[in-house]
């Protein structure tokens, strides 16, 4: 096979893109896996989540970031003069450009007796394949590095060209080959003499027979379970009725391969139900057992709350069994699992840095603001839990993510959505808000809503829960944390100029006496934090109280100037910023780092970073789809102070994993990602548009005026402001146009 011809500099950069370190943390005590020993790291096509599939760069990047005893696994196929070459896929139009080369090429063949239509590699020789290259199999990863032609390679290239610790070859489709006068058997046996292969798995029993004795003792047989429908070619039996006589694959196979939800299955709303006892089978049959499909842009199942490394985990991690390996697209996630993250004491509490504040609770996992989410939050170990404050129609301060009961309340479904109304001083869309109505309107007729900011890739949280837990107030709030393990709490205050000048709720004087109320005045175990946007809030708490007070920079910015950190100064002991200021990106490339935290920080501010989330479309691809690896790169990259999160759990599982405090002996990989470096490795020509310049922070974007007085009332709800008349024809909207935003509300919700 033609071998790339491009120039090591590119694959040198690869490298530096990488992390240093050279050696996995190593667990002093037992696993549970059949031999005692670590799960094995099996990188299927290399690390294949990022990369083509098998190509050069995923083969390499697998072995420098993560475990040095990554496994490299190939699936093999035949071409017509009988060179095995590692594809994915036995269709090449699915992982190659082949089309591009042979239009007529396509033909329509039986495998396994399903007619089967697409490009074949028995239709070609070596050389005729030399000018085809990978592609990216999954439409829904990034095609760019497909632009740099990786060739494809032979079995014999694994190992020649990346002397990997240990080689893994998957053979599929035996009695396909056998159509065209090619043995699959003959290949193994031979490349077996010329390749070290650690594992040879199939689901075809007829070939793992006939191979057995016929190669290395060394060379471990794994026999490859398929869906539990499926019928196993050889046998004719599905291979689900095959899991029952594990008795019989022993005869012939040292281990099984199988889909993880032979172990953990999933309901169909996607819940883990009770795990199988398929490993303690294997073990018991005397059968080593691996897990596949593995993918950090998959959909997980809800309890494992879109973080890929949870799932692991649950496979290694769960005081009763563990896998004996596990087939992954990003190998990154497994090392981190089995080398930093097992057998942790969670019952640490540590509230040190990196300083763990809720997003509206655990909100990743239940409406956020609700009862749930913040015991959620306690539970899962937040060091702040915060409570964005919002005003009712009478005067009551509640803990609501936004002004605007459209983002998290049931109110589109309800009679009060006829209040719909533009507010440019809140927000251009339209929106019902929190001060339309009065707390037992909203406690009696709406439910809270979970968030869903990733619905475009339908990724929904906790649909289960959607609408569960209760509404919370202010002094409910303040009553829930006092005698809670938390090192502090965040009220969040917006919109006050606003409420003040045309409704006449004095927010800071709102929330300032039920503080008091509460004794947080008087108590020290609990630092009280005051988050705003708006500089003229911080001054006028500064001017009453002695809490802590953190500037929120709710606009993407590159830097300070250093007349507005003077600014800042004045008024606030920390900034929260968010994650794109920190390292901003380009179609999900990160493309630097900037000197924003540095800056901050040189002045004696606190940088806090929001938000993070667990889901992969909100990282990018520099963080492998992987919320950890998200986490230690502004933790152990940029030296953030505290993280802002929708997922205390994970946040909290980082603070506490064995690689945290080992300094130049931190594993490859768990040292932070190099920001940037990622996109330098796409060829020239597919690299992403330049950022623009991001602006620095400047004193105007600081300064406010300051806040007017709360305007006076002669009743408890304004019926004669500005704001009502303004919008009190929301109230004689015609039939058909409120029903029609009642429509078109009851779709987003």
């Amino acid at each position: 096979m033609r071998r790339s011809g491009r120039a090591c500099s590119v694959l040198a950069s690869l490298l530096l893109l990488l992390w240093l370190g050279v050696a996995a943390a190593q667990k002093a005590s037992s696993w549970k896996t059949l031999s005692g020993k670590a799960p094995a790291i099996v990188a299927k096509g290399g690390f294949s989540g990022l990369f083509p599939d098998s190509s050069e760069y995923a083969y390499q990047f697998a072995l420098v970031a993560s475990s040095p005893d990554t496994i490299l696994y190939c699936d093999v196929r035949l071409t017509k003069d009988e060179i095995g070459i590692c594809l994915p896929d036995i269709r090449m139009d699915n992982c190659t450009n082949i089309p591009d080369f042979y239009a007529q090429g396509q033909k329509s063949y039986l495998v396994n007796g399903v007619p089967t239509s697409g490009w074949f590699s028995v239709d070609y020789n070596g050389t005729e394949l030399g000018q085809v290259t990978l592609k990216q199999s999954i439409n829904s990863r990034t095609p760019r590095f497909d632009s740099s032609f990786f060739a494809l390679l032979a079995v014999e290239d694994v190992q020649s060209k990346f002397k990997p610790p240990g080689i893994w070859l998957n053979v599929q489709h035996d009695s396909f080959y056998s159509q065209f006068n090619l043995s699959m058997r003959n290949y193994i046996i031979s490349v077996s003499k010329r390749v070290v292969a650690n594992y040879i798995s199939s689901p075809e029993v007829s070939f793992l027979t006939s191979i057995l004795g016929r190669i290395s003792n060394k060379t471990k047989l794994v026999f490859r379970f398929l869906d539990e429908s499926t019928l196993e070619p050889s046998m004719n039996q599905t291979y689900g009725s095959m899991m029952k006589n594990l008795t019989f694959v022993k005869t012939f196979a040292s281990g099984i391969l199988v889909p993880k939800s032979y172990i953990w299955p999933n309901s169909p709303d996607n819940y883990l139900q009770p795990y199988t006892s398929v490993v303690d089978d294997a073990h018991k049959a005397g059968l080593e057992i691996y897990a596949a499909d593995f993918a950090n842009d998959f959909l997980l199942s809800y309890n494992h709350s879109y973080d890929p490394l949870a799932e692991y985990l649950s496979f290694i991690d769960n005081d009763v069994f563990s896998v004996d390996g596990v087939l992954t697209d990003f190998p990154v996630t497994a090392s981190e699992a089995i080398g930093c993250f097992t057998n942790l004491n969670k019952s640490n509490t540590d509230h040190g840095k990196p300083l763990i504040i809720s997003h509206n609770g655990a909100s990743g996992d239940y409406p956020g603001c609700t009862d749930l989410a913040y015991q959620k939050a306690v539970d899962d170990g937040a060091d702040v839990i915060d409570c964005p404050v919002q005003v009712t129609k009478d005067g009551i301060p509640i803990c609501l993510s936004s002004i605007d009961l459209m983002t998290d309340t049931t109110i589109a479904r309800s009679q009060f959505i006829s209040q719909t109304a533009t507010i440019k001083d809140i927000q251009i869309a339209p929106g019902v808000f929190s001060f339309n109505l009065t707390w037992d309107d909203i406690v009696k007729n709406l439910k809270p809503k979970i968030s869903t900011p990733w619905t475009n890739f339908k990724l929904d949280r906790n649909p289960r829960y959607r609408n569960a837990g209760k509404f919370v107030r202010l002094s409910d709030f303040l009553e829930f944390t006092k005698d809670k393990d938390l090192s502090g709490i965040m009220i969040s205050v917006e919109h006050a100029a606003f409420l003040a000048g045309e409704l006449g709720f004095d927010m800071v004087d709102k929330v300032i006496k039920a503080l008091d109320d509460a004794g947080y005045h008087e108590q020290t175990a609990q630092k009280v934090m005051i988050q705003s946007a708006d500089s003229s809030v911080l001054e006028k708490f500064k001017e009453q109280t002695k809490y802590d007070l953190v500037y929120m920079i709710n606009k993407e910015v590159g830097d300070a100037a250093p007349s507005s950190l003077a600014d800042i100064k004045k008024f606030a002991s920390a900034v929260s910023v968010d994650t794109s200021s920190v390292f901003p990106e380009t179609h999900y490339f990160t493309v630097y780092e900037t000197n924003l935290v540095q800056t901050l920080q040189s002045a004696g501010l606190s940088v806090y970073v929001y938000t993070l989330m667990n889901e992969f479309p909100s990282q990018p691809y520099d963080f492998f789809s992987d919320a950890t690896a998200q986490i230690n790169a502004y933790v152990k990259g940029a030296l953030v102070d505290g993280l802002i999160t929708d997922f205390p759990a994970t946040a909290r599982r980082y603070k506490v994993n064995s690689c945290m405090n080992m300094g130049n002996n931190t594993p490859n990989f768990m040292a932070p990602v190099h920001p940037g470096d990622l996109m330098q490795s796409i060829s020239r020509s597919a690299q992403p548009p330049a950022l623009a310049p991001i602006p620095p922070l400047t004193e105007s974007d600081v300064a406010q005026p300051p806040l007017p007085p709360a305007r006076s009332n002669s009743s408890t709800v304004p019926t004669q402001s500005p704001a009502s008349r303004t919008h009190a024809c929301a109230a004689h909207i015609p039939v058909l146009v409120t029903l029609a935003i009642l429509c078109t509300w009851r779709s987003l919700v």
